[in-house]
């Protein structure tokens, strides 16, 4: 069932065009994300989508009775209850049920009720429907889902009861979204959700929206949680929205396959106009070929002209390099305790980091993440250890709070203060690589939004070209364009990476180890985040091995017959893993085939291909080829299909 459509929704500012042609079909069970650069009109998109935008043209239908539930970056809870009240208060319906259904009973029992049959059987009935719907509505399990969704979140008992005033502004915002899951409404509009929550709550969100009963619209520059989410993307970019299905990787690829086709037909057909007009030129004066000259003149006047393809918009272009070569041996940290005021937030924590390294450290807000970088910077002591810089080490630093930028100064002031002898033009130039330009680079810092101060953060950065780098969140505030543009001048830069991040697609692309850090201290991990992980899933099956193995021999089983189940188990445990991991890739290989066939298809049916035979044949050629490779993968995930049941 179709909940909502776009239909051909524009917003102008005048003769400016925000977006036109936007559409959108929402299903009953759709889980969506919406995508495109900063400024593409997704907020307003969805704004239009709640009601709190009106149109400029089109119109947004929806099915009656829909209820949409809606989570802005900026939402929190505003409320004189406790967390406990809050959030049972979306319970009042399921509680007024009880209450009729204890009157019920009450009714029931009262002999004088029974002496009237009619009555008495009318009282029965109406309690069994109540009793039936109370218990359909998780009328005696509700409690236990409050408790479940809160604990996701991370709000212990010990939470609970807490007046809602005293939370801090991510602890409102991660109850905000709790609320807007317990209340099941039919669309959920999640506008960044994966901000403020830490990796370990994210994984428990992703599992939760999978089974989400109501449909799912998603804005958000996590690629990962995307991934593990969406089966459909919509594509905001040049006024207008394009509909792929799949996860965002899926999308990446077909979006690239349909970039790459329309430069094909856009060439062609420029080849074709190239060859008409210098037909058209060479023999127009002629008098023996006039006629078809200008035969071929009112071809070009009739000929439907392709436009240019449009690849995305502007996106920064940067690098890091470092001025000099620093020794092997970057930072070493031993043992040291990690916290301040003498409250210990992490113990032991070591790194040993060396050079052209990059290392990601991950775990849960609140362990000493980012303390733990300024105490490698000195800006915060460790409480016990200290840390060791290697020979000729110049470190540069990115700030997840920006306070490295003063708001006074302009964006051309916040370099040129720190390089005064450096052409005024030299500058300019490297900030217009990062998107300032004209008179952007006059701006106030304090004017700048979160992306335009990160991307100046950046610009120091790369402008400083120091041999060790620091980054503290630096995803945060950037697009997704943005983000892959850090992540190739991070895998191309010839320094070494120390980083704290809680996007995983981001630790993915450029860490080569990582350090989980916990109340318990620091734990090495020597791959990327997907290794990281499956070696966490690794080591916890092993440690419930060994409380089976210790159950096992309070109860007198033979040991070798569990020795062999414990490393049955592991060996299943991580077969079952490649294959996950086999499956994915085969899915997304399957979708950029299948791209190719129809491409090869629509290009056989063109009537100047049809009628040329050798151009035909092979075209034909090529296309039994991906035939082949699609029956093949097909094949391939059909048997990794099965081995995984």
């Amino acid at each position: 069932m179709i909940l909502l459509q776009v239909q051909q929704a524009a917003r102008y500012f005048g003769a400016d065009i925000l977006f036109e042609n936007a559409n959108m079909d929402i299903k009953d069970d759709a889980r969506i994300a919406l995508v495109g650069r900063n400024g593409a009109g997704k907020s307003t998109l969805i704004k239009m989508i709640i009601d709190q935008e009106v149109t400029d043209a089109g119109q947004i239908i929806k099915h009656k009775g829909m209820t949409i539930g809606y989570l802005a970056q900026t939402t929190t809870v505003s409320s004189e209850r406790s967390v406990w009240e809050e959030m049972s208060h979306v319970f009042d319906y399921l509680k007024k049920m009880e209450v009729q259904i204890h009157t019920l009973e009450a009714q029931i029992a009262d002999p004088k009720n029974a002496e009237d049959s009619e009555k008495f059987e009318k009282l029965l009935t109406t309690y069994d429907q109540l009793s039936h719907d109370f218990s359909e509505q998780n009328g005696y399990g509700y409690e236990s889902e409050i408790r479940s969704v809160l604990h996701g979140f991370r709000f212990f008992e010990e939470d609970f009861g807490r007046d809602i005033r005293t939370l801090s502004g991510g602890q409102k915002t991660r109850l905000a979204l709790a609320k807007l899951l317990l209340e099941k409404r039919d669309l959920l509009i999640l506008d960044e959700p994966t901000n403020h929550l830490d990796i370990e709550t994210l994984t428990w969100l992703e599992g939760y929206l999978k089974t989400y009963t109501g449909a799912l619209l998603i804005v958000s520059h996590d690629r990962y949680f995307l991934d593990k989410i969406v089966t459909e993307v919509y594509d905001m970019s040049h006024n207008e929205t394009t509909h792929y299905n799949g996860n965002y990787s899926q999308f990446i690829v077909k979006k690239e396959a349909n970039l790459k086709q329309e430069w094909k037909v856009f060439e062609k057909q420029q080849d074709k106009i190239e060859k008409l007009e210098d037909f058209v030129n060479k023999n127009i004066v002629r008098a023996s070929t006039t006629k078809r000259a200008q035969s071929r003149r009112k071809q070009l006047e009739k000929m439907d002209k392709v436009g240019r393809p449009e690849g995305d918009e502007k996106a920064p272009r940067f690098s890091f390099k470092s001025a000099d070569e620093s020794g092997n041996i970057v930072l070493t940290v031993s043992n040291a305790a990690v916290g301040y005021d003498n409250q210990v937030l992490s113990e032991p924590v070591s790194i040993d980091l060396h050079k052209h390294q990059v290392q990601a450290i991950v775990g849960p807000n609140g362990v000493g993440k980012s303390t733990l970088l300024k105490s490698v910077l000195g800006q915060i002591p460790f409480i016990r250890g200290e840390a060791f810089l290697g020979a000729n080490v110049h470190i540069g630093y990115y700030d997840q709070e920006q306070n490295q930028l003063t708001d006074k100064n302009t964006v051309l002031d916040e370099l040129w203060n720190d390089h005064p002898s450096t052409p005024e033009t030299d500058i300019r130039s490297l900030l217009g690589s990062f998107l300032f330009s004209g008179d952007d680079v006059l701006k106030r810092v304090s004017n700048l939004s979160g992306g335009e101060k990160a991307r100046l953060a950046l610009t120091k950065l790369a402008m400083n070209k120091d041999n060790f780098l620091i980054f503290d969140e630096p995803t945060n505030h950037l697009d997704i364009d943005s983000k892959e543009v850090l992540e190739k001048a991070i895998n191309n830069f010839n320094g070494t990476v120390l980083l704290v991040s809680h996007d995983r697609y981001f630790i993915n692309k450029v860490a080569e180890s990582i350090i989980e850090v916990s109340r318990e201290g620091s734990t090495y991990y020597m791959g990327d985040y997907d290794y990281y992980v499956d070696k966490k899933e690794e080591l916890e099956a092993i440690e419930a091995e060994k409380l089976a193995l210790e159950l096992a021999s309070t109860t007198a089983l033979p040991e070798a017959k569990v020795t062999t189940n414990y490393q049955q188990n592991k060996e299943n445990q991580k077969e079952q893993r490649k294959l996950t991991r086999e499956i994915d890739r085969l899915e997304t290989e399957l979708i950029a085939l299948e791209t190719q066939k129809t491409k090869l298809e629509e290009k056989m049916s063109q009537p100047d291909i049809f009628s040329n035979a050798d151009k035909l044949q092979e075209l034909q050629t090529d296309l039994q080829t991906v035939q082949i490779a699609i029956e093949t993968a097909e094949s391939n995930w059909e048997e990794a299909s099965l081995a995984l049941e």
